[in-house]
């Protein structure tokens, strides 16, 4: 063990933990932070707005959950952001008054939680609400007059309990320096940079390379998965699509024959996709975006929209190429640049830059942070 690893047991002796996420419903980015945080703390207490227990990785089933009561309203698995109006009492209904340390993994309103003054409460802020604050007008671009405008009145509520939820957290972690600019901007605090893990070691690289491009994503409007099913429309090039959600129905009515939909693969399928395509496209903008991460630990190189996360995960010219123009003619472009200079990307440091965002890396440096919060907290309530 490390004497990082002994400095953090021995803060942790007798700390009862819980920690809070959103909702469990997928094992993606957030759901796999929440895995690692829970084996840092040995199986916490969870909680969250609603869940779906089946979808609950071996480790995080180690714990118990207990949910909101909107996990008993209508439908609340497959419709709970139309509760979105309930978040807040959802949230403040959760009792945690018995722990010593709460950690709140959060891109919604959990960090709302209320704890006693002597519980410390970590808040890991993947960002805050992004449909309140920096990307209403993308999550809303397609909505019609009506919706969008009552849309906005929601989120004019929901921007001002985010921001006094905020002054109930006394450490912020930001996956990100986008992150940390975004939380010091809307809630006017100062977070620790800490990546969140990707388990590079599950991926790959292979020498056979296949004809197609690659993205990975939830089919929602703020991943513009729709500009690159415009943009290889007007190429003919071969296109992958993982993944899905409520975009997937219009997504395939304007696609071609050379666009084809998987849906949702299993990781291991996954991992094979991502060795063999010859690019990951990538047009959204992330607070940090763990696909190009695991992209880039199969060996793969990245075409990516040149702002927020993917400016801190992929080198432009070694592992990847950015266009700065969200349209179809500025990512057609750094395609063709993409495949112009194709032999000069080598798998070896593609994958060397992916290793920077390990699981370890995240394990390590979280241990420590924690510990050192749990130190101060404690000072400042002595028994």
């Amino acid at each position: 063990m490390s004497i990082f690893g002994v400095v953090f047991m021995s803060s942790m002796k007798n700390v009862r933990a819980a920690l809070a996420h959103h909702w469990f419903l997928a094992m993606s980015g957030g759901e796999r932070v929440c895995e690692a945080i829970c084996q840092i703390l040995d199986t916490p207490d969870l909680y969250s707005i609603v869940a779906d227990p089946s979808s609950l990785s071996p480790i995080l089933r180690k714990s118990s959950l207990q949910t909101s009561f909107i996990q008993h309203l209508p439908k609340a698995k497959k419709l709970y952001r139309y509760y979105a109006p309930l978040f807040p009492l959802a949230v403040e209904s959760f009792d945690l008054t018995s722990y010593d340390l709460v950690i709140s993994s959060d891109s919604s309103v959990v960090k709302g939680i209320k704890t006693l003054p002597e519980t410390c409460h970590i808040c890991v802020c993947y960002s805050p609400m992004r449909y309140a604050w920096n990307a209403f007008h993308d999550y809303t671009r397609n909505f019609g007059t009506i919706k969008r405008a009552l849309t906005s009145i929601l989120m004019s509520y929901l921007a001002l309990y985010d921001f006094a939820a905020s002054a109930r957290v006394d450490y912020f972690v930001a996956p990100s320096q986008t992150s940390r600019n975004r939380i010091r901007k809307y809630y006017r605090r100062d977070a620790e940079v800490i990546y969140p893990p990707c388990d590079t070691v599950r991926f790959e690289p292979t020498c056979h390379i296949d004809d197609y491009y690659l993205f990975v994503g939830r089919l929602v409007s703020y991943k513009m998965a729709d500009l690159a099913v415009k943009t290889f429309n007007a190429s003919r090039k071969r296109l992958l699509i993982v993944g899905d959600g409520p975009e997937m129905r219009r997504l395939k009515s304007i696609a071609s024959g050379n666009i084809e939909f998987l849906g949702w693969v299993p990781d291991d399928e996954l991992s094979k996709l991502y060795a063999s395509c010859k690019a990951l496209v990538f047009p959204g903008e992330e607070d940090f975006g763990i696909v190009p991460v695991e992209a880039q630990a199969a060996g793969r190189p990245v075409i990516a929209y040149a702002k927020g996360g993917a400016l801190e995960t992929v080198i432009p010219d070694e592992t990847g190429v950015f266009f700065h123009d969200r349209s179809v003619s500025a990512l057609s472009d750094a395609v063709n640049q993409f495949e112009e200079n194709i032999d000069e990307f080598d798998t070896n440091k593609i994958v060397a830059n992916a290793n920077r965002f390990s699981k370890s890396s995240f394990l390590d440096r979280f241990e420590v942070f924690v510990s050192q919060c749990l130190e101060e907290h404690r000072s400042r309530f002595p028994k």
